[in-house]
């Protein structure tokens, strides 16, 4: 079963940057499309970003512009570059391969005000 381990969150002020990182523990971006999602304090889980195994792009109208998703597939690892961050993208944010049930721990992204 493939792996998925998020990294690179922290604490930021407002108008930051930060770059998540998703490894998969194979190479799994080929077959699947991958999301970034987030989930902030009191809400349901919401897909941010998603790249599929085409290279196709999408993004949440709230990020749009800001976040860029990507990936290595010689490194198997999914990005998430975030700039000129607000204090509402605080969440814990997960990678997920869509269609399977392959979650990350998550990475929490905290932006102060």
């Amino acid at each position: 079963q493939v792996q998925l381990v998020e990294s690179g969150g922290g604490l930021v002020q407002a108008g930051g940057s930060l770059r998540l990182s998703c490894a998969a523990s194979a190479n799994i971006f080929t077959i699947y499309t991958m999301g970034w999602f987030r989930q902030r304090p009191g809400k349901q889980r919401e897909l941010v970003a998603s790249l599929t195994s085409g290279s196709i792009t999408n993004y949440a109208d709230s990020v749009k512009g800001r976040f860029t998703i990507s990936r290595d597939n010689a490194k198997n690892t999914l990005y998430l570059r975030m700039n000129s961050l607000k204090p509402e993208d605080t969440a814990v944010y997960y990678c997920n391969a869509f269609g399977t049930a392959t979650w990350g721990q998550g990475t929490q992204v905290t932006v102060s005000s």
